[in-house]
């Protein structure tokens, strides 16, 4: 079965937490902290892999997910990282994330870290110094990136063959390459995608074989628009008509059409057309389809006459191939070459950027809600059923100019601040009854 789409729950692994320990040797009194930190959890990664060429797995296995790092223990001992979780795909696979694409995987072996583990919590022993020579605190390990996924299979190649079903698509690519598509006299024979590599001279070409298109495929008829994300990763599109089409020339249009109603980029995707099943027809009749053809795709268009069964204009066809794909590929990489000559834009730096907050009060709450990268990362790795951390996160706010950007807005010691999903009041309640 071909999936080209699937869905799955990603998860990569929470950070092990630190812990609070004391040295307990004989003949040593008041033995030191000594509370090991927690593992860093593990990472989602995706890998692309050539030898994969559907999504199917995914549907048996929607849930994705990396080994949590173990916690700290005594003697300064840090747990263990958690494992990563290597995920092959095929290449091709976009990766979205509420529509945000997140991975683009177009080479054999790429990888890319999707989803990041969180990083394991201090153990007490990492709070000693000579003004603390007891600390009791310790960390939370942050858990790690949590989401549902959105995969997409897009079928690399230079060439992808479009037409009518039954236009010779399928014997046209067993004849060039090594793939072996069902092939019979009846439309909608393929009903998938098929991938094959065509050696001419000393070049070949990745050609795809996507399943035939009729009217209407835009709006769902047929098989629809199933297949035609797989044209939108082809450098060059093959277009076949069927030399014995009642009408070659409206049978070319309405395939134009098709692809227009699905991405208007499509209709500037550089193109070869190809009168099919040509074997047995005289010259004259063979050079009036051409020009019909020609007539509505423009007199420059390359319009070749072949029979795949025969064999007969293949080679022409192919070595026409050969040098439009070529083309287009240099095309794209100047594009890309101009893209990266653009002025650079300014931005804070990723520091900066890490270190920014903001604060804003909830009227409906009555809390102040404080975000940032920084702060709120401190705030997933405090204890907050242990006064020592929370007061810990305090004097990060304090440092950070955070304490008093509060009192400035108005909020007294009593007043509930919120990051991320904790809240607490602004000073520790405890001192305020002995002030």
């Amino acid at each position: 079965m071909f999936v080209d789409t699937a869905t799955v729950f990603i998860q990569a692994g929470k950070g092990g937490d630190g812990v609070v320990s004391w040295r307990h040797e004989i003949y040593v009194d008041k033995g030191g902290p000594d509370g090991g930190d927690g593992g860093k959890g593990g990472d989602v990664i995706f890998e692309a892999s050539e030898n994969l060429n559907t999504l199917i797995d995914f549907r048996f296995k929607p849930e994705l997910k990396a080994e949590p790092g173990v916690n700290g223990s005594k003697q300064k001992k840090r747990g263990r990282s958690g494992e990563n979780k290597i995920v092959k795909v095929p290449v091709g696979t976009l990766v979205k994330r509420d529509g945000i694409v997140l991975a683009d995987l177009t080479e054999h072996g790429q990888q890319v870290v999707i989803a990041m583990g969180g990083d394991g919590g201090f153990g007490n022993a990492h709070f000693k110094s000579s003004t603390r020579q007891a600390p009791k605190i310790a960390e939370r390990g942050e858990m790690g990136d949590s989401f549902e996924a959105e995969l997409e299979l897009k079928l690399l190649a230079d060439v992808g063959l479009v037409g009518f079903p039954n236009a010779g698509k399928s014997t046209f690519l067993s004849v060039v390459s090594n793939a072996r598509p069902e092939i019979a006299n009846y439309a909608f024979t393929t009903l998938t995608p098929n991938l094959g590599v065509a050696d001419i001279d000393s070049s070949s070409l990745l050609i795809a074989d996507i399943p035939g298109l009729i009217e209407g495929a835009s709006e769902g008829k047929g098989l629809g628009d199933t297949f035609l994300r797989h044209v939108e990763r082809t450098a060059v599109l093959l277009h076949l008509v069927d030399v014995y089409s009642d009408d070659v020339a409206v049978a070319y249009q309405t395939i134009r059409n098709e692809l227009a109603q699905y991405s208007p980029e499509l209709t500037e995707r550089p193109e070869v057309i190809a009168l099919t099943k040509c074997e047995g027809l005289d010259d004259d009749i063979i050079q009036m389809q051409v020009e019909a053809v020609q007539a509505v795709a423009g007199k420059s268009a390359q319009v070749f006459a072949i029979s795949s069964t025969a064999h007969k204009g293949v080679p022409d066809l192919l070595r026409a191939l050969v040098k439009v794909v070529q083309q287009a590929r240099d095309v794209t990489a100047e594009v890309e070459a101009e893209d990266d000559d653009d002025l650079p834009v300014i931005s804070l730096s990723q520091q900066a950027k890490a270190e920014a907050w903001t604060i804003r009060y909830d009227e409906d709450d009555d809390v102040y809600v404080v975000t940032g990268d920084k702060i709120e990362k401190f705030a997933r790795r405090t204890n907050f059923d242990s006064y020592e951390t929370v007061n810990r996160l305090r004097d990060i706010m304090k440092k950070m100019g955070i304490s008093h950007e509060l009192t400035r807005k108005g909020a007294s010691g009593e007043s509930t601040i919120r990051i991320g999903d904790d809240e607490f009041t602004l000073l520790e309640q405890a001192n305020l009854e002995e002030d």
